[in-house]
């Protein structure tokens, strides 16, 4: 994959892209970067122009600058720029951090969408507001979310990583990590606070979630936590044309270690909206002609 940048504003966005054909962007998860893609661009280039940008304070793209409050609308921002360069829609894809800023994508900018794909977005607040299910799932992210920033504000990083790390992929995960590797996430722990911060304050609730125009797949692990499944129920709700697909023996990192069954699910995503994208063309043509 090759770089790109594209200056908006005071922050220059970094980004990866391979292939030729219709564009389809990537949005990485929290601690990861548009290289988190790599296996995917491989696959799809021959038929796609593959974007995948780093995320505001991840990879080679900006740091938060710091003017104002972070939020989702920010990231989304800074993607609708990126997309807007096109000039035409784009496939957006998220995963977890990346998909709640691709489902603000979608309801910021839904122009620039031809059809959305959430894999299990962290878009928790959604679950502000709701039933017990609701509660329960919010306070377990949220003491999380706790956990990790106190830590940060004592200076302890690697234990707020390692809280980070377990949470997502299970206890004892981060000690089997390489040195290296945990050395790196650590680096990132402070933009890791923000995303936090974004996801669990945004104030975008699921009776808002009719205003996401483009045809969306929802993809969940049915091994995850409660809380992006619980997401992902009211994302299918919510959503006037959504489907869930759910890989049965995968966790929340399942576009890493099931790609194998997340890709078929994305590609034949785009395929069903293509054939319906010239069903409804040709349905226009026809009126035009009579």
């Amino acid at each position: 994959m090759s770089a790109g940048s594209l200056r908006v504003g005071d922050a220059v966005l970094k980004y990866h892209v391979v292939g030729t054909g219709d564009p389809v962007v990537f949005l990485h998860c929290t601690g990861g970067s548009g290289r988190q893609w790599t296996e995917f661009a491989e696959a799809l280039r021959a038929k796609f122009l593959v974007i995948a940008p780093d995320l505001c304070g991840y990879g080679d793209t900006t740091h938060w600058g710091g003017a104002g409050t972070f939020n989702l609308a920010v990231e989304a921002d800074l993607i609708a720029a990126l997309v807007g360069e096109l000039k035409t829609p784009a496939h957006i894809v998220g995963h977890s951090y990346g998909g709640a800023v691709a489902l603000q994508l979608a309801l910021r900018h839904p122009r620039h969408l031809k059809s959305l794909t959430l894999i299990e977005p962290a878009a928790f607040h959604l679950l502000r507001g709701g039933d017990e299910i609701d509660e329960r799932a919010l306070m377990r992210i949220s003491e999380v979310a706790a956990t990790i920033a106190n830590a940060v504000n004592c200076g302890d990083y690697f234990g707020a990583m390692r809280r980070f790390v377990d949470y997502w992929n299970g206890e004892g995960a981060w000690n089997a990590l390489p040195g290296p590797q945990r050395i790196a996430l650590v680096s990132k722990i402070g933009k890791i606070t923000l995303d936090f911060w974004a996801t669990l304050n945004d104030p975008v609730r699921p009776r808002d979630l009719v205003e996401v125009l483009a045809p969306t797949l929802i993809i969940s692990g049915g091994r995850s936590p409660l809380t992006p499944r619980r997401i992902c129920s009211h994302l299918v709700r919510g959503i006037p044309d959504a489907k869930l697909r759910t890989i049965a023996a995968a966790g929340h990192m399942l576009p890493l270690t099931h790609l194998d069954e997340v890709l078929p699910l994305i590609v034949n995503h785009w395929d069903v909206e293509r054939q319906h994208d010239s069903t409804r063309r040709g349905e226009v043509e026809t009126r035009a002609v009579a």
